[in-house]
């Protein structure tokens, strides 16, 4: 049996960000995380530079990855209907393969233990974790962060309510190789289709990362991925061109099945979840990178006033933690779900856009709904 003051389940953006974090603040931790880095995973990989001033806290030298600073945005309707802007605070456009891999030999060489195996098992009592991994083996904890994704057999175990509800979302995943001339280095771009929308953005990896969102219902009738692209994405004006004109550098696409954009809990069982775990913005608002480390942050900063301050309480922890997630986020989400019903409605799309290429200067408001300010460390 192993023991330590924190548990973090999952390596991805939010939970590897916690370990370095907590690490580098001298907290024990140990990470269980499923997959060998590095590895390509589903995302729009595309990260606001809200973040950047943190990551720089942490001594990661995300500059090294030489990621394209993208600074445009631009949106089509199924018809091709084409409105754009400049993003006024901007990202880079960076894959999960090469972010994640640099976030991983950080947190190792923070001091983190990573354990590449699969948490079965969470019990709580006493005050204490009881973490059981796929390996057999028994870890205890004061704390574990949930950084374990979208979804997990974790969440059936928990009865989180999201998961007793069937999503009707497929979310799809490849990078491709262009010239420039049918791609700029600056800009990410979101297409809409019929049951649908397809975000492309140039990566680090000299690739443009294309993921899509599909609705089962639109998605059913058709025998693949490769069919439905051909036949309902291409549709689509823009995505006819790009894909006519590409070639795919990925041996297949990934897909995510049952994505799911209900609300989430941020505590389970005293569990406090980061990242997609706690709950996930619609890919079309193209933030949910920043948010995930974003979380990471709050968490982070919590489990470390309850080590430093003697009046700080798990109770206090886990209220903080809510309060300051809802104050950083809720508003983002709800502005997601707003935006996703338009998209997905050929009606409200065209009215949407009719007005906005009247008043063009309101397109920068509308994203500025969902990102954040910089995080200020």
């Amino acid at each position: 049996m192993k023991n330590t003051q924190v548990i973090i389940i999952g390596g991805g953006l939010a939970g590897l960000t916690a370990a370095i974090h907590l690490c580098q603040k001298e907290i024990d931790v140990i990470l269980i995380e499923k997959e060998q880095y590095p590895h390509h995973k589903v995302c729009g990989e595309y990260l606001s530079r809200e973040v950047i001033p943190y990551l720089n806290s942490l001594n990661l030298n995300i500059e090294a990855l030489k990621a394209p600073i993208i600074n445009r945005v631009e949106y089509s309707s199924v018809s091709g209907k084409l409105i754009s802007c400049d993003l006024n605070m901007g990202g880079i456009g960076i894959s999960r393969y090469s972010l994640d891999h640099l976030l991983y030999k950080k947190a190792e060489n923070s001091g983190c233990t990573i354990i590449n195996s699969l948490a079965v098992e969470i019990e709580y009592t006493n005050e204490q974790f009881i973490v059981t991994t796929s390996q057999g083996e028994i870890i205890t904890s004061e704390f574990v962060l949930g950084a374990y994704g979208k979804r997990s057999n974790l969440d059936k175990k928990l009865s989180r309510k999201f998961i007793q509800e069937q999503s009707g979302w497929l979310a799809v995943k490849a990078h491709y190789k262009t010239n420039s001339e049918f791609y700029s280095e600056n800009l990410v771009s979101l297409h809409n289709f019929s049951g649908g929308y397809c975000g492309l953005s140039k990566t680090e990896l000299n690739t443009i990362n294309v993921c899509y969102l599909a609705s089962y219902a639109s998605f059913k009738n058709y025998k693949n991925t490769e069919d439905y692209k051909e036949k309902v994405l291409m549709k689509n004006p823009h995505l006819r061109k790009f894909f006519n004109n590409a070639e795919m550098v990925f041996d297949k696409e990934l897909s995510i099945a049952q994505v799911c954009f209900d609300k989430k809990s941020m505590i389970e069982n005293h569990i406090l979840m980061i990242g997609d775990s706690a709950g996930l913005i619609h890919p079309l608002c193209g933030n949910g990178m920043a948010m995930a480390i974003h979380s990471a942050k709050i968490a982070s900063e919590g489990i470390l006033r309850f080590y430093n301050l003697k009046n700080i309480t798990r109770n206090d922890v886990e209220n903080n933690y809510v309060q300051e997630w809802n104050q950083k986020f809720s508003s983002r989400l709800k502005a997601g779900r707003v935006l996703q019903k338009v998209f997905l409605n050929k009606t409200l799309t065209n009215i949407s856009q009719g007005f906005l290429n009247r008043v063009p200067q309101l397109l920068p408001h509308i994203i500025k709904r969902t990102h954040g300010q910089p995080i200020h460390v």
